[in-house]
């Protein structure tokens, strides 16, 4: 199997996650609040993704209630930014899996703050300083989401000369800016389009 080498699969999904807070001016209150995991930074589910044998698992954000499925027991990476001089809890939930990273980040800021289409660039610009490689979007459309505004993008980028996708939906809710999204190596596209869709089919936000 294609493997990242430079960084972990979830590590830069954490950093794709991360980014989306950095609106604005904001800035993390510790530079290394999303790099430092509460559990190991690489956590591999033993089946292959889309498999029967996969165990997808409900995971739940405690403070807003929102839950979704995830194929294996989540890796949660927490921070706080600063944004407009106001302090913005956000958590990251993701794990690796042979395909790639897969996951969800809610952040607690009204979703409609900032318009999704700025939100996205500030994305692409984040992820592309943290890691020095690059981070482009395309396909992306306006949508709604459970009656929310929403934004989906597919993503590409390259690390040591591997060529990367991934896709990513925000969703603008009232109380919290939500994430979806996966990331891994082209090679596995197909894998990842069906765990994006898997995670978008239960993913709930009261």
């Amino acid at each position: 199997m294609i493997g990242m080498t430079h960084r972990s699969r979830t590590q830069r999904l954490v950093m794709l996650s991360a980014s989306v807070v950095l609106i604005a001016g904001g800035v993390p209150a510790s530079t290394t609040a999303f790099a430092a995991p509460s559990a190991p930074a690489s956590l591999h589910v033993t089946a292959m993704t889309g498999t029967p044998t996969v165990d997808w698992v409900e995971t739940a954000d405690p403070p807003s209630g929102i839950t979704a499925e995830l194929p294996g027991k989540a890796t949660v990476r927490k921070a706080t930014v600063s944004i407009e001089g106001k302090a913005v809890d956000a958590r990251v939930y993701g794990l690796d899996t042979p395909d790639g990273a897969v996951g969800f980040a809610v952040h607690d800021m009204p979703g409609d703050q900032y318009p999704l289409e700025d939100n996205l660039q500030r994305v692409l610009e984040s992820y592309m300083i943290n890691t020095a490689e690059p981070l482009t979007s395309s396909n992306v459309r306006k949508m709604t989401f459970d009656g929310r505004p929403a934004l989906d993008a597919r993503l590409t980028s390259e690390t040591d000369g591997e060529p990367l996708t991934g896709f990513i939906r925000l969703i603008a809710d009232d109380k919290h800016l939500v994430q979806a999204l996966v990331l891994g190596p082209e090679a596995n596209e197909k894998a990842l389009k069906a765990m994006q869709e898997r995670l978008l089919a239960s993913l709930r936000i009261p």
